[in-house]
């Protein structure tokens, strides 16, 4: 079935499951810098909500300021698209999705939009739970306004004119999984089989899903003494796991050795299989996926994978237990109590 108002795919063309081609899902052209990691990042998110069958009318992309917060320009065409004020971008997701619980809400925010200016609202997204995908777009500095550092930006760091930075990084998966976020993975944005696996399962989580992917400045942010660089990133990536997602309408067919398998189910059906390269290590654990960011920055290199998940966790709209009708389609008799229901209030508190 083609979706109405969408494309018509030319004969032969591949489709994916709703019968639409790979180009109803892309955006406008990138006017960022060639190189830029965010254009990866762009691409793999078409792909994903592509192979996932993702009705792109039935989404709603969120940004705040930043170049990051430029990506939804260039991809999901046919969706819904805001971009708020610098920070803000969580407030507006978390208003958005209360008044249409039945679309999938994905945020494109910064190292700098997230981690300095809108902190505070981030930290009340992850602890709600709001169920939409979370993606920052970490260079580590302000590529935007000339490359100053960021929150993000590791200690010891240092800039193209030779300024070091001397305060501590912000770990922002790190504090994801502290406040309640229920899905919660790092990946880099030359990596582009571990970020499709993990934005395919992003899509089929139910609660937040924060993804954090290192993706360098080329302009900035991408020289020698630099953390965030894509040489750096490349010699100090150290996977948690090998990724492979089946998604609720294909067949479950993985071919791995009994015992070294961890199997995750998400709420609509879909499979995550994580193949584990770090001994024991178990993404259900909190304090484990708390444990292997912090040993695995102390020795200098970038965990990355699925870090931590808690697939039954109720989201925000869950837990709110609103009705099943979408809050912005009700009827005004519906959400506006009567006057006689006022004057009975007025007179209880008299």
């Amino acid at each position: 079935m083609t979706i109405p108002g969408t494309p018509t795919p030319a004969p032969g063309k591949k489709v994916n499951r709703i019968g639409l081609a790979l180009t109803a899902y892309r955006g406008g052209k990138s006017t960022l810098c060639a190189g830029c990691g965010h254009n990866a990042i762009s691409e793999r998110i078409i792909e994903a909500f592509f192979e996932m069958g993702v009705d792109g009318q039935q989404v709603i992309k969120l940004s705040g300021i930043g170049c990051s917060s430029k990506s939804p320009a260039y991809f999901l065409g046919q969706s819904h698209g805001l971009n708020a004020v610098h920070g803000r971008m969580p407030s507006v997701a978390t208003g958005a999705m209360l008044a249409n619980k039945g679309m999938l809400a994905i945020g494109v925010s910064g190292d700098g939009d997230t981690g300095a200016i809108g902190i505070g609202q981030f930290v009340h997204l992850m602890r709600r739970n709001v169920p939409m995908i979370y993606i920052v777009e970490n260079n580590g500095c302000y590529g935007l306004t000339k490359g100053q550092l960021s929150p993000t930006a590791d200690i010891g760091s240092t800039l193209k004119n030779g300024v070091v930075n001397d305060l501590p990084a912000i770990d922002l998966c790190a504090l994801a999984i502290d406040l309640g976020a229920s899905f919660v993975a790092r990946s880099f944005s030359g990596d582009k089989r571990q970020m499709l696996s993990l934005l395919e399962a992003a899509i089929a989580h139910r609660g937040t899903a924060m993804l954090d992917i290192i993706s360098p400045c080329v302009t900035f942010n991408d020289h020698e003494g630099s953390t965030k660089s894509y040489s750096y990133v490349k010699d100090h990536d150290e996977p948690l796991e090998e990724i492979s997602f089946v998604p609720f309408f294909e067949d479950i067919s993985v071919d791995y050795e009994p015992g070294t398998v961890q199997a995750v189910s998400l709420h609509d059906g879909s499979t995550v299989f994580l193949k584990k390269l770090a001994g024991d290590y178990d993404p259900t654990n909190k304090s484990m996926a708390r444990r292997v960011i912090y040993e695995s920055a102390a020795r200098g290199e970038v965990a990355t994978g699925l870090i931590y998940i808690e697939p039954n966790r109720p989201d925000f709209l869950a837990l709110l237990n609103l009705v099943d009708q979408p809050l912005a389609s009700l009827p005004a008799e519906k959400t506006r109590p009567p006057r006689e229901a006022l004057d009975a209030i007025m007179d209880a508190l008299r």
